[in-house]
């Protein structure tokens, strides 16, 4: 009997999305009869470790990036030192973790350090062109995000290609080799359900926007009368309370929890992170969405978004709920193409058989 495969699965911890949009790719791994370990850290690994309480998990170093101003290439550029630190200290952890769980088979979700000269390397990804609001420096940034994704085996793009394609020039791939594309990901599932809640907020997010966030929808939704739930995105913590006889607030939902309470709510309110988007689309759900200030990717998905009437869109600054439930009659949440999971099926199935040569690290 062939051995299984082992699979190291680790997602970037800046938000819960690149955790999320990991989750059908372990189940599928899983049900194609892959060992799996996971690898991540803080919320990101907690949320991982909650949906998979049977894998094995390693814990990875932590960026800690923090969106302190709106202005992107400042937060970046004065942490920059900081996040080249955290790849080297991963690529060299990585090094131990492969010889000690024996791992075949990596799966970096943004995780540039994530690679090994003894494994097959994919990474992962939606933002394979990064926009920045500075054109000579886009271009010197994107030569060398392309150069070190070239240094894995494949990039997985969870996004269509061509005229489908979600996530625009995010996601375009002339400049790299061996791109597969997923279509989308979504560990939500559509189902069913009573109306309980008015409004949905689901916060996320570096710190210490997302608490900013969150006291922005604090505020907003007490100025309405509508059954709410808030979601705080605080995997850390377990205690519910509520704010008033409106509004209740839950630290964290696991998969089913958070699905069930997505499908039972009129709308949902978050950032515009990709993985967010690819929820929101699967379930077909009206939404407003805040983009994170001073990250270029969400502004430019809300930008794109708005331009196709799927979500309503306002900025954090200037966020009014009373206007969104205005504007949200005009929008349609829904998507032109089909989803489905037939493409991530097929290329996890194709990887059984694979085999593969070392590398130059």
């Amino acid at each position: 009997m062939k051995k299984p495969k082992r699979v190291l699965v680790a997602p970037l911890n800046w938000g819960l999305g690149h955790a999320s949009r990991c989750i059908p790719i372990i189940q599928k791994l899983l049900q194609n009869d892959f060992e799996v370990v996971l690898a991540s850290d803080s919320r990101s690994l907690n949320l991982l470790q909650e949906e998979f309480p049977e894998l094995q998990s390693v814990d990875l170093p932590a960026y800690n990036i923090r969106y302190s101003t709106n202005n992107m290439i400042f937060n970046i550029a004065y942490q920059m030192q900081k996040i080249l630190i955290t790849i080297w200290k991963e690529f060299r952890l990585i090094k131990e973790i492969v010889k000690k769980e024996k791992i075949d088979i990596i799966l970096s979700d943004n995780r540039y350090g994530c690679k090994s000269v003894e494994t097959k390397n994919i990474f992962i990804s939606h933002q394979i062109n990064i926009i920045i609001p500075f054109k000579p420096l886009e271009w010197l940034v994107n030569k060398i995000n392309h150069f070190l994704i070239n240094r894995f085996d494949e990039c997985w793009v969870p996004d269509f290609d061509g005229e489908n394609s979600l996530a625009g020039r995010l996601s375009k791939s002339d400049q790299l080799k061996n791109v597969k594309y997923l279509g989308l990901l979504s560990r939500m599932k559509e189902v069913e359900l009573p109306k309980k809640y008015d409004i949905i907020a689901v916060i996320s997010g570096p710190e210490p926007q997302r608490s900013h966030f969150e006291k922005i929808i604090i505020t907003e939704l007490k100025a309405v009368d509508k059954k709410s739930l808030i979601v705080q995105g605080k995997t850390e913590e377990k205690e519910k309370f509520k704010i008033n006889d409106k509004i209740e607030v839950v630290p964290f939902l696991n998969t089913i929890e958070l699905n069930k309470a997505i499908q039972s709510s009129e709308l949902v309110i978050c950032r515009s992170g990709y993985s967010s988007i690819m929820d929101l689309i699967k379930l077909k759900k009206k939404a407003i969405l805040i983009p994170t200030p001073g990250q270029t990717e969400q502004e430019y998905l809300a930008r794109r978004l708005k331009e196709k009437r799927l979500f309503c869109i306002q900025d954090q600054a200037t966020f009014s709920l009373n206007k969104g439930l205005i504007e949200i009659q005009n929008f349609k949440g829904g998507f032109k193409s089909d989803y489905d999971h037939n493409r991530l099926k097929e290329i996890i199935s194709s990887l059984k058989n694979q085999k593969f040569k070392k590398h130059l690290a």
